[in-house]
């Protein structure tokens, strides 16, 4: 009888820490995600039909001095948590409490050995734990610079889609939940039973990065004018070089007084900061035109193509090439000026097939 309820029993359970404002995406696409993987993980275990994997969520109570389980895949069996995962959470940027119920609980989960994990805006509420102090962190990049001010003693690098610490791992993007979900599902279950979840959801595997994806988003709410002005002033020479010198001449500013008033308002220097403007073009171009790269290069003013090249891989993680063949968008189809009703007489399989 012991043998049998052994062998029953998930061989994992994974909670989902949830307060107010978690993303319901986050919540049902993981759950899904976990689902889907504990259930390919049973298959794999001599054809076991019980899932491999328990699926608790977790919430603050109603009178806020606790937490309790509100769902439970295998309801039943004592609980006994392996990892536990934040979802996204538009709220969490906004709040500032350290005393709420759920940090606390995470604090004592952490203890006992549970692996904590966070995505987007859930990271603000996993960064309250302390447990990311002098550590590296990402979240969404658009929540970057707030994440930085409320936890200065993180390290924020929101190029990459997900960090893992072995105890602590956090994921940037609204929907990173997938990419964390499968990196959380080949440690615990297995690259065999994460490339099979990755194929039956068409996702793909971890290996994406947020910056591919990410905009530059400079800082402009600084209060210094000058600087202001300059940074308005190189967005309309995004297609050439430009010297400090230059930059500093438009800004009214002394060269040495321009480059440490930019860089302490912006936090940038002012030559990453073009670069930063001349890739961001690059990367409009190579979406939505059909220009070569060198023509591209060219234009924004590289005189060497393998120069852009490398500059364009730094910054964004793919060469032009391949950031063209995942991005560029498709050209639109030539409309017809055939009447609406042979339009559709000539494609009877559309309409067949809805």
């Amino acid at each position: 009888m012991a043998k049998t309820a052994l062998a029953s029993a998930p061989r994992i359970e994974i909670g989902l820490a949830c307060d107010s404002g978690t993303s319901n995406a986050g919540i049902y696409g993981l759950t899904d995600l976990f689902t889907y993987a504990g259930e390919f993980a049973a298959k794999r275990q001599s054809g076991n039909a019980w899932p491999a994997v328990r699926i608790t969520h977790w919430r603050v109570d109603d009178d806020a001095t606790g937490v309790c389980c509100t769902y439970d895949s295998c309801p039943g069996a004592p609980h006994a948590l392996s990892l536990l995962v934040i979802p996204g959470n538009v709220q969490a940027p906004e709040k500032t409490d350290a005393d709420n119920p759920l940090v606390y609980w995470l604090r004592e989960r952490h203890a006992e050995g549970v692996v904590l994990a966070a995505v987007c805006g859930g990271v603000f509420i996993l960064a309250r734990t302390g447990f990311l102090a002098g550590r590296q962190a990402t979240t969404h990049w658009s929540f970057s610079d707030r994440f930085a001010e409320q936890f200065p003693d993180v390290l924020t690098e929101t190029d990459h889609m997900v960090i893992d610490y072995g105890d602590v791992v956090t994921a940037g993007g609204v929907l990173a939940w997938a990419d964390l979900g499968l990196r959380l599902t080949e440690r615990f279950l297995g690259t065999a039973v994460m490339l099979e979840t990755a194929r039956y959801m068409l996702v793909d595997p971890p290996g994406r990065e947020q910056r591919f994806y990410s905009e530059f988003d400079p800082r402009t709410k600084h209060g210094d004018r000058a600087i202001l002005k300059a940074q308005h002033w190189l967005f309309t020479q995004r297609e050439r070089a430009v010297s400090v010198v230059d930059i500093a001449e438009h800004a009214g500013l002394e060269p040495r007084t321009f480059l440490r008033r930019f860089i302490a308002a912006v936090g940038m220097k002012p030559s990453d900061y073009l670069q930063r403007l001349r890739i961001t073009r690059a990367r409009e171009m190579l979406e939505f035109s059909q220009a070569s790269i060198e023509e591209i290069s060219w234009n924004l003013g590289y005189g060497d193509v393998g120069g852009f090249r490398r500059v364009f891989r730094k910054v964004m993680g793919l060469t032009p090439s391949d950031y063209r063949r995942r991005f560029c968008q498709p050209a639109v189809p030539h409309v017809s000026s055939v009447p609406d009703r042979l339009s559709l007489s000539s494609q009877p399989s559309f309409a067949q097939g809805k």
